[in-house]
């Protein structure tokens, strides 16, 4: 069995551009297949992705994601030429809706049908990278433009989703779905749905890649490790609105996601109560290096192509390394086939 791929992502709460950067380069002289940047409301993801792309030769370089609601289709495929053309090839373009806090609240953009705003970028953005007019959408009067760019090499696109139609959307357009706080158990359910929005396009199209996103805490203590997984889950449940919350319950852990709930409240403390542990086994790698690689094997063999390892906010230089390093005999030998 070839090694298992596996890429590595920080969350955006940290916004420390050398460090981010520092890590795609060590990522890559590790094995690691790709290193993705999502976009909130700190440092511009491209930008940053730029840099890495001069500073590395080899991994994988992507947006994971950029929402569909602060660059137009237009700025969109600039954005994904430029990249790919500056990284030699490497750039995937990860897209998804976002929130409505985010959209609204630092774009001043109305969140209105998300779903259908993904399907028309995808779209637009598809036809101006293969060299195509723009179809318009919303200004169908206008003349439609076209990059003043030779068409390139086909720019992957990734799609973040959750709910049924938005998965299907992903089978639909997409060349990988990138599902976040989605549980390991579930991805064949996620697959089937992957398949029939796959159904819609050409005959003998590839079944979109799954990479889910997966909180990762690495230690040596291993009480230390589960308490980092806690608090991943805890925050996103409690801080970042419903939809993480939704999804979950829709999927059969609606006791665990109110058992997170009640264990902080009035405010987020990082706590996963017991009689929750399966949302940290289900959502989430932790451990010791040892455990850690275990736990990811597990992904692998429900289906996760390429899981992206989802690093803590400002953790030190060593933390990075040993979180990093953790999975180097998995990327040097078939352990996923053993474990």
């Amino acid at each position: 069995m070839s090694r298992p791929r596996i890429a590595v992502t920080i969350m955006p709460l940290d916004n420390r551009r050398d460090v981010l950067v520092s890590t795609a380069v060590a990522a890559e002289r590790r094995g690691f297949e790709g290193f993705f940047l999502p976009e909130t409301w700190a440092l511009d993801t491209t930008v940053v992705l730029a840099e890495a792309a001069v500073k590395t030769e080899r991994i994988t370089l992507g947006t994971g994601i950029l929402n569909v609601w602060s660059r137009s289709p237009g700025t969109l495929a600039m954005a994904a030429a430029t990249l790919a053309s500056l990284s030699g090839g490497r750039f995937v373009l990860g897209l998804g809706a976002s929130t409505a806090q985010l959209t609204e609240g630092l774009h001043d953009v109305p969140y209105r049908t998300p779903t259908a705003r993904l399907r028309r970028a995808i779209t637009q953005v598809r036809a101006l990278l293969r060299g195509d007019r723009i179809p318009l959408a919303e200004a169908t009067g206008a003349r439609a433009l076209k990059l003043n760019l030779p068409p390139g090499p086909d720019v992957p696109i990734y799609l973040a989703a959750l709910a049924d139609e938005s998965v299907r959307a992903a089978g639909e357009l997409a060349d990988a779905w990138m599902p976040f706080l989605y549980p390991w158990s579930q991805l064949a359910a996620g697959s089937a749905l992957l398949r029939e929005g796959l159904a819609r396009r050409p005959d003998g199209t590839p079944v979109p890649l799954i990479c889910p996103s997966v909180p990762t805490v690495v230690a040596e203590d291993p009480v230390a490790a589960r308490d980092g997984a806690a608090w991943f889950v805890a925050f996103y449940l409690t801080t970042m609105g419903p939809l993480y919350r939704q999804s979950l319950v829709r999927q059969g852990f609606g006791k665990e996601v109110e058992a997170v709930l009640a264990a902080n409240t009035p405010r987020q403390q990082g706590i996963v109560p017991a009689d929750a542990e399966i949302l940290l086994e289900q959502l989430t790698v932790f451990g010791t290096p040892a455990q850690a690689r275990s736990r990811l094997a597990r992904w692998h063999r429900a289906g996760a192509a390429m899981p992206i390892l989802l690093l803590k906010p400002h953790l030190a230089l060593k933390e990075i390394e040993l979180t990093l390093d953790a999975f180097r005999p998995m990327l040097e030998s078939d352990t996923v086939a053993r474990a």
